[in-house]
């Protein structure tokens, strides 16, 4: 009688289980052809051997078994085959009984290289503050020269294409001057307070309303249900017009605003049991290839009239909520994708016996075993 394959090597999708060592048990099919290997290659490989990423997935095996047996999202994993090329990935992480982990794998081209949030070290910023401080005295004396010359051309009675060459002249240096102003100084992170996601939305969406008129159709796909997340509302609503705006400017004739929870998202090295989901989505141009990998860089941009500041203040915003801000892109269909975390509730502590609960031995008992209580019950959560 012949035997069964295993449930897993019917799916399409790649699937592996691990030990609670990290230690590849078994897989399907579908994972070794993804990652161009046989599957008797991958047998007994460790987590670590395969994770490109230097012993990122290998380090959340004891976070997963600690969270209670909720499964764990990781974005933007990298895995490899050793020696073998890249591959790119959504990873779902769920504990098995015995301490390993089943690892579900999403393949994506949704970050084709490297990660956005850092392609821009530190010395470059630094560079561009420096180049704009050098720009804005020379755009003070072209103003000046500019005015000068309104003057004089005012004075002697100038034909208008003088006044509108000297008008231009003028609005081109105040843009610039603006620009210089932004890169030397940003705006600084207000405190953090619970705000409904939605209130920023509307905001945001009022505004499309106002510059799109009947020529986009704008979609609301909210959850209602949504817990507040920690926030400056000025900030967010700001971040998410730059990503309304340039949906607006890509030719799309239908922008969507949605909103969804999530559980068991890994946001950069750091758990978190829900966060929110905002999603802008348009059926415009899309992203331009060549632009894919530097999208999020300052001063890059798609269009002859764009700053390049936007996507850049989009995802600073992102970081200082503790979240994440990445993006999926062809002709047709573009998704920005903004991950927030819901804050989670402190764990209630019981308040200290008093003088009276101390000279009574029964009471002291009693308090005693509150204490222990509560330290289980933060334990388990």
């Amino acid at each position: 009688m012949p035997i069964p394959p295993a449930p897993h090597d019917a799916l399409a999708t790649p699937v592996a289980s691990f030990d609670a060592a990290g230690r590849l048990l078994e897989c399907n099919p579908a994972l070794a052809s993804w990652l161009g290997v046989s599957a008797r290659r991958l047998q007994g490989l460790g987590l670590d051997a395969l994770d490109a990423e230097g012993g990122r997935l290998t380090a959340l095996l004891p976070e997963l078994v600690a969270g209670g047996g909720e499964p764990l999202r990781v974005h933007r994993a990298r895995l490899a085959f050793p020696g073998g090329n890249e591959k790119w990935a959504e990873l779902w992480l769920t504990p098995l009984g015995d301490g390993g982990a089943l690892l579900e794998v999403h393949p994506t081209g949704e970050f084709p290289g490297e990660d956005p949030a850092t392609a821009l070290p530190a010395a470059l910023s630094a560079a561009l503050k420096g180049l704009a401080h050098e720009i804005r005295n020379p755009l003070a004396g072209m103003r000046g020269a500019a005015q000068l010359l309104q003057r004089r051309a005012l004075a002697r009675g100038g034909n208008e294409d003088e006044h509108a060459l000297i008008g231009l002249v003028l609005s081109e240096v105040d843009r610039l001057a603006a620009l210089v102003e932004r890169l030397m100084h940003p705006a600084p992170p207000s405190a953090l307070v619970a705000l409904n996601i939605h209130t920023a939305l509307e905001r945001v969406r009022q505004l499309a309303d106002a510059e799109a008129a009947w020529s986009v159709k704008l979609v609301r796909d909210y959850d209602p249900s949504l817990p507040p997340v920690l926030g400056d509302e000025d900030r967010l609503a700001q971040s998410l017009w730059n990503l309304v705006r340039n949906a607006l400017e890509s030719g799309a004739s239908t922008v969507s605003l949605r909103t969804r929870a999530e559980h068991g998202v890994l946001i950069g090295d750091t758990a978190h049991r829900l966060v929110v989901r905002v999603e802008i989505a348009d059926n415009g141009r899309g992203v331009p290839e060549d632009l894919a990998e530097r999208i999020f860089l300052p001063l890059v941009s798609g269009r002859a009239e764009g700053t390049g500041l936007g996507l850049p203040l989009a995802q600073q915003v992102a970081r200082e909520h503790g979240g994440s801000l990445g993006y999926r892109s062809r002709p047709g269909h573009t998704v920005f994708t903004l991950l927030l975390p819901v804050p989670q509730p402190e764990p209630e502590t019981e308040p200290a016996a008093d003088e009276s609960d101390e000279a009574d031995p029964g009471a002291a008992q009693v308090g005693e075993g509150r204490d222990n209580d509560s330290a289980q019950a933060g334990h388990h959560v």
